[in-house]
């Protein structure tokens, strides 16, 4: 970010104007979304920009949203969808997708601290696992390996000469991969660490996902559980029967572990392409009752009401200042992006 980006940011912080902002967009719902709660230094070799905050950073964000929002829960809005239950103004929601541990370690004390409610949406298939995600096993790759280039579905090879040019590889690889059809992904991921030359220790990934005793102990003090498929395809890069599999899988695991029912789903990746009309039908037909994209928030109340199965969210990223994720919850932030 430029030097003039982080001063207007400032400005915008500390000139008031998120008061302003709300009151030019009062009937609205702000969802943060969130991956990961933890330090950078201890995730060298995994995927860093799935680091959301580091703890400090959630905490002075948590005291951002109590002074300038009401939190709610899913089962609120909800309710206010399906029964006409009014809503606090300035409603906010917590999310986070995944389910990974540090939700629990670090994540949860401070949403304790401050009385939120959140929703987590677990990747079924890689609860209580020491099954890595795709971006996880490739950024320890692209770590831990002694070569300097790599090959691209497209059969280009990219080349690099420092570290920072390797993590912008390793970043345009990983976004290659959502491009290609889940089969094909699994085959380009499954080889990479022979391309690379790298070996990845058996206990690598021992420990980084939530378990389920610990998505209990979370649940029976508030916090809220959603969908976010079995194995994390793009619902859109697979056939329907299988993005119905991964949906009502999904779901079906969760409320088997909770005992309750599950209503609301998180579209992995969460873009423009990576969900549709099928998609949002088959969410329907689950019995969900809302799902929630990553196109960038916050929505109005209207759009919620009438699109209740592509709800926006904020992308939370740990480069974000507390001034720049005031900016990122205005109605400014549907307009432009710094």
């Amino acid at each position: 970010m430029s030097s003039l980006s982080k001063t207007i940011l400032s400005l915008f912080h500390k000139s008031g104007m998120t008061r302003f902002t709300q009151k030019l967009f009062p009937n609205s719902l702000t969802v943060l979304n969130y991956h990961r709660i933890d330090w950078l230094e201890n995730n060298q070799d995994m995927f860093q920009p799935n680091i959301s905050a580091s703890p400090q950073a959630f905490d002075e964000q948590m005291a951002f949203v109590k002074k300038w929002y009401r939190v709610i829960s899913l089962q609120e809005l909800t309710d206010w969808l399906l029964l006409n239950k009014p809503l606090p103004p300035l409603a906010a929601l917590i999310t986070f997708d995944d389910g990974y541990l540090d939700n629990y370690t670090n994540a949860f004390p401070i949403l304790k601290k401050y009385d939120f409610s959140a929703v987590i949406y677990l990747t079924s298939g890689y609860i209580a696992s020491n099954r890595p995600f795709y971006w996880d096993l490739a950024s320890y790759c692209f770590f831990h390996t002694q070569t300097d280039c790599v090959q691209f579905p497209d059969s280009t090879q990219r080349r690099w000469s420092t570290n920072d040019e390797k993590k912008e590889v390793l970043k345009a690889w990983i976004e290659a991969m959502k491009l290609l059809k889940e089969g094909e992904k699994q085959k380009w991921v499954s080889n990479l660490p022979e391309a690379l030359s790298v070996s990845i220790p058996h206990e690598k990934f021992n420990n980084v996902m939530l378990n389920w005793n610990q998505i209990r102990e979370m649940h029976s003090a508030g916090i809220e559980f959603g969908a976010h498929t079995v194995n994390h395809p793009i619902l859109t890069r697979i056939s329907l029967l299988e993005a119905n599999q991964e949906i009502m899988g999904s779901k079906k695991k969760i409320e088997e572990e909770l005992g309750e029912p599950i209503t609301s789903l998180a579209y992995p990746n969460g873009m423009k392409a990576d969900f549709n009309n099928d998609v949002a039908y088959l969410t329907k037909e689950a019995g969900l009752s809302t799902a929630f994209t990553l196109l960038s928030g916050p929505t109005s109340l209207s759009s919620v009401k009438q699109s209740p199965y592509t709800i926006r969210r904020i992308f939370l990223s740990h480069r974000h200042s507390v001034a720049h994720f005031s900016f990122l919850l205005s109605p400014f932030n549907r307009i432009r992006s710094i």
